[in-house]
């Protein structure tokens, strides 16, 4: 399967599921209250599908455009309801039941994850990569407070981190709040101290929040495992792929210098734009030495050459870079749930400061950049898929609890207000919600859109 499909069928499988699950929360409590549920769609447009249900007549539908869905309830304001029914309908039933229905679509996206990470962590236990740092940049934030390569970063303000995960959470989170930022460390030899980053202005702090900038915009980076000098893909057409070179070739020297791991071999092929070169390569436990024809590019001022080929998809980590804590069913699922709050949280406070200015808006994306990591992820196996599904499932369920008309928050706002005023809103009202609504998603998937372009071309 090409990664272009790969990724098309990830993402339709993310979306349909946990659309699904959405959807099917707000059906079952709808179900549950009396209310009469005409339609449980998933997808909009042309039904491609479609059961009636021995319940009500309701019509299952799954529809030709995969990028959402909907639970039609009985309701008055659509069209003529007979007398009989009245009371099953939407706008007749209890505010606090229509409260629930509405609540029900993001709690069951909370559920959902809550019960995958509990699987998760209970048959893989949980495992982190410790916070040791790599080369820190010359005259770099970092490198003026005096932090050194091998540290290992042990709190961030005070706050306890035991993972890079945590680090780069940490970082983000106190960076966007203008924090000043102090970092707990301990040395190879097991000293300990407390360094104070400049992070400069206001304009500055914002620039960090950019993605891929907190680390790098401090001059920080995370100790990486060695990656062997393993072919992991050879590019078809190329200077390698010419000479016989395959995935999974191990190569051992190039001009005669030792190659002992991926970056020696770019750093070789790179000192020879142009030029042949003799690379000399184990296969299936057989050795061999060919000639290749290296290709050149413009890098840095500079030509460098280069021979097309990539490092192994997935390098495992050294077990003294890693900490795992095996988890029974109760430690699992308390876990999730922290997990789940912790996550859904730090979403809310970027949203926040995201409309304050204070967080870059490049860190929106939409349907592109889902997609690839969607496709990225079922490549990496099982667990990092349903990890994946976990991440969405929780931007799903935190987005629609905004207070935005046409999503479930803004709807649950609406309702509110008309229980505590005593009566419906007025035509005139809703409308505007609606328009407003409808405005300020068109915006927000706007901007998505615009920086998933500019990630891929920019």
């Amino acid at each position: 399967m090409s990664l272009f499909a790969l990724r098309l069928a990830a993402f339709l499988v993310a979306v349909c599921l946990l659309v699904g699950v959405h959807e099917f929360g707000h059906f079952w409590v709808a179900r549950r209250l009396g209310f009469k549920v005409l339609r449980f769609s998933i997808g909009f447009g042309r039904p491609l599908w479609k059961r009636i249900g021995k319940v009500d007549a309701t019509e299952y539908v799954l529809a030709a455009v995969p990028l959402g869905g909907y639970v039609k309830m009985l309701d008055e304001r659509e069209g003529p309801v007979a007398a009989e029914e009245q009371h099953r309908a939407f706008n007749r039933r209890p505010h606090w039941q229509r409260i629930a229905v509405l609540l029900a679509g993001p709690a069951a996206n909370f559920i959902f994850a809550i019960v995958v990470l509990t699987g998760l962590l209970w048959v893989q236990g949980s495992t982190e990569v410790r916070p040791l740092l790599g080369a820190v940049a010359p005259q770099s934030r970092a490198a003026l407070a005096g932090v050194h390569a091998g540290d290992e970063v042990t709190a961030i303000n005070g706050r306890t981190v035991l993972s890079q995960r945590e680090v780069w959470v940490g970082l983000f989170d106190e960076l966007s709040a203008a924090h000043p930022l102090n970092l707990g460390l301990r040395d190879s030899a097991g000293k300990t101290r407390v360094v104070a980053i400049d992070t400069g202005s206001a304009s500055e702090r914002r620039a960090l929040s950019e993605p891929a900038a907190v680390m790098a915009g401090l001059g920080l980076q995370f100790q990486e495992p060695e990656i062997p000098a393993v072919l992991g893909s050879v590019e078809a057409g190329g200077p390698a792929a010419r000479a016989g070179l395959r995935a999974g070739d191990t190569v051992l020297s190039v001009n005669g210098e030792p190659v002992h791991n991926f970056m020696g071999l770019v750093t070789l092929v790179r000192a020879h734009p142009d030029e042949s070169i003799a690379l000399r390569y184990r296969r299936a436990g057989r050795e061999d030495t060919v000639r290749i024809a290296t290709s050149g590019y413009q890098q840095d001022g500079k030509r460098v050459g280069r021979i097309q080929v990539g490092q192994p998809r997935s390098v495992p980590w050294p077990p003294a870079m890693l900490t795992h804590i095996n988890l029974g069913p109760g430690g699992a699922l308390v876990g999730a749930m922290h997990e789940t709050w912790s996550m859904t949280a730090f979403q809310a406070r970027m949203m926040w400061r995201m409309l304050f200015g204070e967080v870059s808006v490049k860190n929106l994306s939409g349907a592109l950049t889902i997609a690839e990591l969607a496709g990225d992820s079922a490549a990496a196996g099982v667990a990092a898929f349903l990890n994946f599904l976990v991440l969405i499932s929780l931007a799903l369920g935190f987005l629609n609890l905004l207070p935005i008309p046409i999503l479930d928050g803004g709807q649950i706002v609406m309702q509110a207000i008309e229980w505590l005023k005593g009566s419906p809103l007025s035509e005139r009202a809703q409308a505007a919600g609606q328009q407003l609504g409808i405005a300020l998603v068109v915006l927000l998937l706007s901007v998505a859109l615009y920086n998933d372009i500019t990630r891929q071309f920019g």
